[in-house]
């Protein structure tokens, strides 16, 4: 039985990573996830561990290059806002800190926060990567 679970498992990541190549870190975090996973727990472990490697794969995926080149390069007339907790990549921004759309690519915006500027999904407010 734990077999044919962890069989249906290893075919489920397969289909996943035949279908989506816009979304390839999360298929290749949900794939490796779930393989530690099941070595580690066995079937349970394998579709927690694909959970698990899913959103650290969605985490860490950085924006093109473009979008940061087009951050970087705004005037400073933005004004930064304070806010008191750390802003870190994977963390939301509050809600009440206003997003600068990024004109070439609808998927991220941007905003100075702590007087960093940062680039963030702005359906979630999950900060994407901080501009150095």
């Amino acid at each position: 039985m734990k077999k044919i679970i962890l069989a249906s498992c290893a075919l489920l990541a397969a289909s996943f990573a035949t279908g989506a190549s816009a979304q390839q870190s999360t298929v290749n975090g949900a794939a490796g996830g779930a393989v530690t996973g099941a070595i580690v727990g066995g079937p349970v472990g394998a579709a927690v561990g694909g959970v698990v490697g899913a959103v650290a794969g969605t985490a860490i995926d950085p924006p093109p290059r473009e979008v940061v080149t087009y951050v970087q390069e705004q005037p400073a007339t933005t004004t930064s806002v304070t806010v008191e907790q750390p802003i870190a990549v994977g963390k939301p921004v509050p809600q009440t800190v206003v997003l600068t759309p990024v004109p070439s690519n609808s998927k991220y915006a941007y905003a100075v926060v702590n007087n960093q500027r940062v680039i963030v999904d702005p359906q979630t407010h999950t900060v994407v990567q901080v501009v150095e």
